[in-house]
């Protein structure tokens, strides 16, 4: 099935089902998730938006979720402010609907981190992201599933 054959209708804003979060997490998700600690924010938007595209379940939402909070600091190593912003705002406008924790993702510390880190961009506003610190960057974290 290609991706032009998918029609899975997109609802940009919650509220988001919380059904499947009790499931495992897919392959595909923990993969994203390794590319995403790792900083490979490209690779990991490419792999997480394969497995959103082909989920038709709510929980695509935070698949979504975290792929913009990668694409968010993707924009903010090539100096693009507002692309930073926007993709880290959208992420965590996602996530929150899915805290505290969802497909064994610590969900409530991602966006924790994730709002601490936006705080500061916002902080420095766009004439000083260059001083934005190249050290902690939120991490996706699992936590045991129950």
């Amino acid at each position: 099935m290609g991706r032009d054959s998918l029609v899975i209708p997109k609802r940009w804003r919650g509220p988001y089902h919380r059904a499947r979060c009790s499931a495992p997490p897919p392959e595909l998700l923990l993969e994203g998730i390794e590319q995403f600690n790792r900083g490979e924010y490209f690779e990991q938007h490419e792999t997480l938006e394969e497995l959103w595209l082909q989920e038709p379940d709510d929980v695509r939402y935070l698949y979504q979720g975290i792929l913009l909070v990668g694409v968010g600091f993707h924009h903010l190593g090539r100096g693009n402010y507002n692309g930073a912003v926007s993709k880290l705002r959208g992420g965590l406008e996602k996530l929150r609907w899915f805290a505290p924790r969802c497909q064994g993702v610590d969900v409530e510390r991602l966006v924790r981190e994730t709002e601490g880190c936006l705080t500061h961009l916002l902080e420095l506003g766009p004439e000083r992201m260059g001083e934005f610190e190249a050290g902690p960057r939120p991490r996706v974290r699992m936590v045991e599933t129950t």
